[in-house]
C-alpha cells in the first residue's frame, strides 16, 4: 500500500456538522465490527417450559431499565444475555408475568452428587448456566456461554487446578484488535494431551453458545476496560465465583497452582440453534 500526503485542513460546514452527528448516532446504535445480531427466542432450553414468555424485538431508544424497571438483570440473566449485547434488532424472550424470574436459575437446589464436599461446580451445557454447591446445596448460580456444537465444551468430572485474576489467552485476540483476549477471575479445570486449557473465566455473554471450550461468565468490569461499556458495571458472576472458589487464598499475583481446587462437573450439550444473523 502506498503512503497517501495528508489532506489540507477544510473549514467545518453546518451541511457536515449535520452529517457528523448522524454518523456518530448510527455508530452509537450500531455493535462495532458487525457482530452476529442475538436471537435468544431462536435457542430452546428445557427450563422454557416452566415460564410463559414471549418474543420482543429491541427497538431503537428502548433501554432494559425502561422496559423492565428493576427486573432488567433478571431478564439478561433468563435470556443468557449481557447489555452489551441489547441493541436495536436483537430479539429477546420476554416473561409474561416478570415475577416469574425473579433470581432464575434452571438449576436444583440440592444436588446430591455434591453432599459431603465443601464446594462443587455444576456445568449444564444444555441449560447454559453454572451453580456453585457448598455440601450439597446451591449458594450461586450464573448464566454461562460455553463451547459451541463445533467447538464443545469437554464433559465429564474435572477439578479447578489452577487460578489466575487476570488471565489472558494464547490462542485467540479480542474482536478486531491484536490484543489477546482477556480472561480475568480464571479457574483452569481442564488440559487437552496437547496442552490446550480450557478455564472458567469472565468475558461477554452474547446470548449463544460462543466459546472455543472455555466457560464464560458476566465481567462487566473487563467489558468496561476493553469495549468501553457499560459505563457502569454492575454484572460480576465471573468474580464471585473466583473469591468463592479459591477461598482463603486472594487472587493476588499471577498464576497459581491450587492443590484441592472444587470438583467441576459439567453435563449436558450446548443447546442447538441458527447462526446469529448478521447485521
Amino acid at each position: 500500500m502506498t503512503n497517501r500526503p495528508c489532506a489540507a485542513k477544510q473549514p467545518i460546514r453546518p451541511h457536515d456538522i449535520r452529517w457528523l452527528v448522524l454518523g456518530l448516532t448510527l455508530a452509537l446504535a450500531t455493535p462495532a465490527f458487525a457482530q452476529p445480531v442475538p436471537d435468544t427466542c431462536a435457542i430452546h432450553y428445557p427450563s422454557d417450559a416452566r415460564i410463559a414468555w414471549t418474543c420482543l424485538r429491541i427497538r431503537r431508544g428502548e433501554t432494559l431499565h425502561g422496559l423492565f424497571g428493576s427486573q432488567w438483570q433478571a431478564v439478561l440473566r433468563f435470556n443468557r444475555i449481557d447489555r452489551r449485547h441489547i441493541y436495536p434488532g436483537v430479539r429477546i424472550k420476554v416473561p409474561r408475568h416478570l415475577h416469574q424470574v425473579d433470581h432464575f436459575t434452571p438449576l436444583p437446589t440440592l444436588y446430591p452428587p455434591a453432599l459431603g464436599t465443601p464446594k462443587f461446580i455444576l456445568v449444564d451445557l444444555t441449560e447454559q448456566f453454572l451453580g456453585a454447591y457448598a455440601n450439597g446445596r446451591r449458594v450461586m448460580s450464573f448464566p454461562i456461554t460455553s463451547g459451541s456444537r463445533t467447538k464443545p465444551t469437554p464433559v465429564g468430572l474435572f477439578k479447578v487446578t489452577a487460578y489466575d485474576r487476570r488471565h489472558s489467552s494464547s490462542l485467540y485476540d479480542l474482536e478486531g484488535t491484536d490484543k489477546p483476549y482477556p480472561m480475568h477471575y480464571a479457574l483452569r479445570f481442564f488440559v487437552s494431551a496437547n496442552g490446550i486449557a480450557d478455564w472458567i473465566h469472565g468475558r461477554d455473554v452474547p446470548g449463544y453458545a460462543a466459546s472455543h471450550g472455555c466457560v464464560g461468565l458476566y465481567d462487566e468490569r473487563m467489558q468496561r476496560e476493553y469495549y468501553g461499556q457499560p459505563r457502569h458495571p454492575i454484572l460480576e458472576d465471573a468474580r464471585r465465583l473466583f473469591k468463592w472458589a479459591i477461598a482463603p487464598h486472594h487472587g493476588t499475583g499471577g498464576f497459581h497452582l491450587l492443590a484441592n481446587g472444587p470438583p467441576v462437573m459439567i453435563i449436558g450439550h450446548a443447546p442447538d440453534f441458527p447462526p446469529p444473523r448478521r447485521k
